[in-house]
């Protein structure tokens, strides 16, 4: 055979092999539980041995885009307190309503060991946080995901932001400040509808290194700062509230950052919470226990440079696997608790959860790899009406309480973890590296067509599709 129908040869295989890894098969359905008939929300639907996967939205519902090769693949939906439901990717209908049933487990009975088990809720989170190094990654590794933001007052959605990211961390015992980093590879947006109180985030921008002699909203004149001054001063009041730096790199970021100075899971955890030990649940199989996370003697305090961001009380759930103490699951809320914060929450946000936080993980390799992290805090754009001058009764709305408190939502599915060093290394090298999700890029129609996303909620559906009529979705 010539060297010229070799190559041509070669060049149709690549060619069939691209196309091949681009099709794709598209599962979807409903999760339900089966004895109140009620959804299932953050049900994990993934393919076994892989990291694709996606997982329920509030109304139970999913859809997952599934490479052709994995279609033999076990399809698994799963949700602790459950049986799992099992298919083969090929066999699954297309689109199907899946009922789960509950699945509980007990205690086994008790057994001398050389090493006894801790019986306190607050002696197996102790644990739990002592295996870290066991259960988290301990090598470097990149995440693929799909990130949505969205901020929202009571009435409507203001501003909606998707992108596809990737991750590159080198692993648990690193600070994530020096060696976790974050690219904003695609993204696609709304256009900016908030009315954002500029004068607020240009008088807080100029103040955020003064220790004394600071601005006051009220000695400021519109007309005697630039727009390009309050450009760039509102960015800096997004970025440093809701930047993925703060995610990431920061205290929320319980279990991969527990080993930092003044960490919320740290060596002092138990003078801000206290966990009691609910009960015993199954997660595919396998007994978890369920911790209930409580205040404690101390405030929880995030020491955010800038805002008084200190004085919460904790409260949610762990969830810790019952064989080797990895952390599956953890809801956190932090509450308004100081006589300070529970006042300022209430006149700048009409809400005393300041920081709603959902990590989800998937084992893989035997380590536990976050797989969807759900972030909610009120977010201060109006800060209320205060003048002596006349003004429309527009703007007097614009400042009641259903169109003055807004909140933000982050979401991120983690579809894809990459751990061939070579690739990781090529990766690492090549990226910009920029985090910066307020950062407008052109719309990619191909890219997003092939891309795993999180399914919106019907009331997500309805306020997203308002929005997109008075502003442009998919904004070059």
């Amino acid at each position: 055979m010539s060297t010229n129908r070799i190559n041509l040869l070669l060049t149709i295989i690549v060619c069939f092999s691209t196309l091949l890894s681009f099709s794709q098969v598209e599962v979807k359905g409903k999760v339900i539980d089966s004895t109140y008939l009620s959804p299932v929300e953050n049900a994990s639907i993934y393919v076994k041995n892989t990291t694709i996967g996606t997982i329920s939205n509030t109304d139970g519902r999913f859809v997952l885009l599934v490479p052709v090769v994995n279609k033999k693949d076990t399809l698994i939906i799963s949700s602790i307190g459950f049986k799992s439901f099992k298919i083969p990717v090929e066999e699954f209908g297309g689109s199907q309503d899946i009922y789960l049933e509950e699945d509980v487990a007990s205690l086994d009975e008790i057994v001398i060991v050389a090493d006894p088990r801790p019986t306190t809720g607050n002696d197996i989170v102790l644990k739990a946080l002592e295996e870290l190094s066991e259960n988290l990654p301990d090598s470097a590794y990149l995440q693929k995901g799909f990130l949505r933001h969205k901020e929202r007052n009571k009435l409507e959605f203001k501003w909606l932001i998707e992108s596809a990211i990737t991750v590159y961390d080198s692993g648990y015992g690193a600070k994530s400040k020096e060696h976790l980093k974050i690219n904003v590879d695609e993204m696609r947006k709304s256009y900016d509808l908030r009315d954002v109180d500029s004068i607020f985030s240009y008088v807080s921008y100029r103040n955020r290194n003064a220790k004394r002699n600071k601005l006051r909203a009220q000695d400021i004149r519109r007309e005697d700062v630039s727009k390009q001054q309050l450009v760039k001063s509102i960015k800096w009041n997004d970025t440093r509230v809701n930047g993925l730096q703060n995610l990431f790199q920061g205290k929320l970021n319980l279990f991969r950052n527990a080993q930092d100075k003044k960490a919320l899971f740290g060596e002092d955890i138990l003078d801000t919470h206290q966990f009691a030990l609910d009960t015993i649940l199954v997660d595919d199989g396998r007994k978890i226990y369920k911790i209930k996370i409580d205040e404690s003697t101390n405030f929880v305090n995030l020491n955010t440079k800038g805002i008084y961001n200190d004085g919460y009380k904790a409260q949610g759930w762990l969830y810790i696997y019952y064989d080797n103490y990895a952390i599956k699951k953890v809801e956190y809320e932090l509450v308004a608790a100081s006589n300070a914060q529970k006042s300022r929450s209430k006149r700048l946000f009409g809400t005393q959860t300041n920081h709603k936080l959902i990590i989800n993980y998937i084992e893989y390799n035997d380590k536990m790899y976050p797989n969807y992290i759900y972030y909610e805090t009120p977010k201060l754009v109006n800060v209320g009406l205060k003048t002596n001058r006349k003004v429309s009764q527009k703007e007097i709305d614009r400042y009641n309480r259903e169109e003055r408190y807004y909140s933000t939502v982050q979401e991120i599915l983690f579809s894809e973890i990459i751990l061939e060093r070579d690739i990781v290394k090529s990766e690492l090298n090549s990226k910009p590296w920029d985090m910066d999700i307020f950062l407008s890029k052109p719309y990619n129609k191909e890219f997003w067509k092939n891309y795993n996303v999180l399914l919106e909620s019907e009331e997500d559906e309805e306020m997203i599709d308002d929005l997109s009529q008075r502003a442009s979705l998919f904004k070059d």
